[in-house]
């Protein structure tokens, strides 16, 4: 059976996926939650960014009077590993429409130091009362139908030990985007791919802070190997996506002084803009 129609006739509900059991956060205090990072979203031994945003989106999302992120911004200071985790917020300010709060995950180091992870500052609101008036010139992807995009069972894992998280997605990466894979890289920086979860789950608000940062970096198709980790994300959610799978494009612009951007769209099966982000993102050179 094809993966699109296998992930369709066994479909999970939002907040019954693996996802929502994965980034789910037991309060124990007012403003503190605990979680276990899984180890079944990682690259390599790195917690994949997008997943901990999510983590300490939904923490967020409890600790704060409005239901929905509108802008998140986090900053990666170590990298997180899977296991044991503690998350902090604090409501910055609590508006009518929107609130602001922000959020710190730790974990403790092999001397039973505690460490900070990740650092988020992030605003949100409540998406279903936006009105409808779009004004954009931006236009979807072009890209092929899914069954002519290749994911990672049609090919070799490019980097050993990363199947962790991709066995998770549904990813099928456009071929225009894929030199890298045989190594031909085109040199755009563009990387392209219908995106979702590997369980059927629908996209909602907090699955879009994991797509942004979810498809292999465009520093492959640049000529560069390894992988790239995240220094600064900042995710824009625009509107709630509609069922079906998503479309996902990130370019890569300038690399200088061993680092570069990733802008990326997210685009849902009505054709709209439902999410954007940019992040500053090291490499490896040479």
């Amino acid at each position: 059976m094809p993966e699109a129609a296998s992930a369709a006739a066994t479909r999970a509900a939002i907040g019954a996926s693996e996802f929502d059991r994965d980034t789910a956060v037991t309060r124990r205090a007012p403003g503190v939650y605990d979680i276990d990072l899984s180890a079944g979203w990682t690259i390599i031994s790195a917690v994949n960014g997008g997943y901990l945003l999510a983590v300490l989106g939904r923490a967020l999302g409890d600790a704060l009077p409005h239901p929905d992120p509108f802008t998140v911004s986090a900053h990666y200071l170590t990298a997180s590993r899977p296991g044991p985790a503690v998350v902090r917020t604090e409501t910055v300010r609590a508006g009518r429409t929107l609130s602001s709060g922000q959020a710190s995950l730790f974990q403790y180091d092999d001397d039973g130091n505690e460490v900070e992870r990740i650092r988020v500052l992030a605003s949100y609101g409540d998406l279903d009362t936006l009105p409808d008036d779009v004004r954009t010139s931006a236009k979807p992807p072009a890209m092929p139908p899914m069954d002519q995009c290749f994911g990672a069972q049609d090919g070799p894992v490019p980097v050993d030990g990363s199947s962790a998280i991709t066995d998770r997605l549904m990813l099928r990466l456009d071929p225009a985007t894929l030199g890298w894979a045989l190594g031909q890289p085109s040199g755009r920086g563009e990387m392209r791919a219908w995106f979702g979860l590997a369980d059927g789950r629908d996209a909602d608000p907090l699955s879009l802070l994991l797509a942004v940062d979810a498809l292999p970096p465009t520093a492959f198709e640049l000529g560069l190997k390894g992988w790239v980790p995240t220094v600064e994300l900042t995710v824009h959610v625009r509107c709630r996506p509609a069922p079906g799978p998503l479309r996902v494009a990130v370019t890569t612009r300038n690399l200088a002084g061993g680092f570069l951007e990733e802008d990326a769209e997210v685009w849902d099966s009505a054709d709209r803009l439902v999410a954007q982000s940019r992040q500053l993102a090291r490499v490896r050179l040479g």
